[in-house]
């Protein structure tokens, strides 16, 4: 006899979730983006009302447009939809809204997904990871600035703006015609 493994029970619960239901993909679209837009109406409304009216809606709207990075990821790996089409429209939607460029982000986060972990291969779409022997080579200066942009509040935050805001809006020539585009 087996013996009863709940990770076995788990991944059998997770089975119905392994392919894309329209349904469920329209109400999560649906839920997420009529909220942000309201929200963003609120905020304009709010602000010849009171800036602390408008400073708690500004942080409920952030929640949604992570939410939305989120259909923006999936649709990328093509789970959102069983259509391509329907993924690379909602996906290049939610990339506009989010900021961020369909497919560089894309391009750069398949290659990230093919080597994650592979030391050798690090570069793209990775957080910086040395080994024990090149942290102990590193110059103090090098040591302290990877352990302050591995600290997750510095990470989310100010690493965030730098990917996002920076990185991700200048196209360098090493990226295909539709990459530099989508930047």
């Amino acid at each position: 006899k087996i013996p009863n493994n709940p990770w076995l029970n788990f991944s059998k619960k997770l089975e119905e979730y392994r392919t894309p239901d329209i349904k469920r993909s329209l109400w999560q679209i649906v839920n997420t983006f009529i909220p942000y837009v309201g929200l963003w109406i609120l905020i304009i409304y709010s602000l010849s009302i009171s800036l602390w009216l408008t400073a708690p809606l500004i942080i409920l709207a952030a929640g949604f447009l992570v939410r939305l990075f989120i259909i923006f990821h999936d649709c990328g790996h093509g789970s959102f939809f069983k259509s391509r089409k329907a993924n690379l429209a909602v996906g290049i939607l939610t990339g506009i809204l989010t900021f961020t460029p369909w497919h560089l982000w894309w391009h750069e986060h398949n290659v990230h997904h093919a080597n994650a972990g592979n030391l050798d291969k690090r570069g793209i779409g990775d957080v910086d990871t040395w080994t024990v022997e090149e942290y102990l080579a590193a110059p103090f200066w090098k040591k302290l600035a990877y352990r302050v942009m591995r600290q997750p509040l510095v990470m989310f935050s100010i690493g965030a703006v730098v990917v996002f805001a920076v990185i991700k809006r200048v196209p360098l020539p090493s990226h295909s015609k539709k990459e530099k585009a989508s930047v």
